[in-house]
């Protein structure tokens, strides 16, 4: 399986030389920005197609009507949870997403987000998240890696551009190829894949721009 991908993935050298470049040059970045796992879940599912910063502000929306738990979201009806989470977009859907959540923590583990980590392997944990309304494979991951601790790479739209532009994939490349390409090439540990996806969002923010890259000055410019 792994040749496969390395066929398709190309020069996967490249990137465990990118992950090391990252890390020296912005050094820890200790991602996930939460107070606990529970903050962790709800900004991974708050942060599809928006800025970080919308997210902040519908979390402290949440935070301010006192309901920024499990138990009691589950509970809540969606339209007041959708006026508070205005500022992350898309909130009538993101508001029925955080509800679906909670509600299968509620039913199927008590609201416990530790029972749920522990209630099988990566994969199945994986599975469990995608059978969830609304949760994609992206969300899914950074809930597994961000808020579970678990080897799981989180590929996104900056890691496509990157690694694109860099030679080692396509951008349309599908999700699961690329995840697996790095996993198999980086040794399966939580801290590198942490340090690694926050530092690919990095440096695609500074500097691998959608557009005006700023390619002269990037620390991967002679990658």
């Amino acid at each position: 399986m792994f040749l496969i991908l390395a066929m398709n993935c190309k020069n996967t050298k490249k990137i465990e030389e990118i992950r090391k470049r990252l890390y020296n040059f912005y050094g820890p970045l200790n991602w996930w920005p939460a107070d606990n796992t529970f903050e962790v879940c709800v900004g991974a599912i708050l942060t599809q197609n928006t800025s970080w910063k919308n997210v902040e502000k519908a979390i402290q929306n949440l935070k301010k009507a006192k309901i920024l738990d499990c138990r009691t979201i589950a509970e809540e009806r969606e339209k007041f949870i959708a006026n508070l989470i205005k500022p992350s977009g898309y909130f009538n859907q993101k508001a029925k997403k955080l509800k679906a959540f909670c509600v299968f923590l509620k039913e199927n583990y008590g609201c416990s987000l530790n029972e749920f980590f522990n209630s099988g392997n990566v994969e199945d944990l994986r599975k469990k998240l995608l059978s969830i309304w609304g949760i994609g494979k992206e969300t899914a991951d950074s809930i597994l890696l961000y808020a579970g601790n678990k080897p799981v790479f989180v590929v996104d739209a900056y890691t496509k551009r990157v690694f694109s532009r860099h030679g080692i994939c396509n951008e349309d490349v599908e999700y699961d190829q690329l995840r697996n390409c790095v996993e198999n090439t980086i040794y399966k540990n939580v801290s590198f894949y942490n340090e690694f996806h926050a530092g690919l969002v990095s440096i695609g923010k500074d500097y691998c721009k959608k557009t005006s890259p700023v390619c002269n000055l990037c620390p991967l410019k002679d990658v």
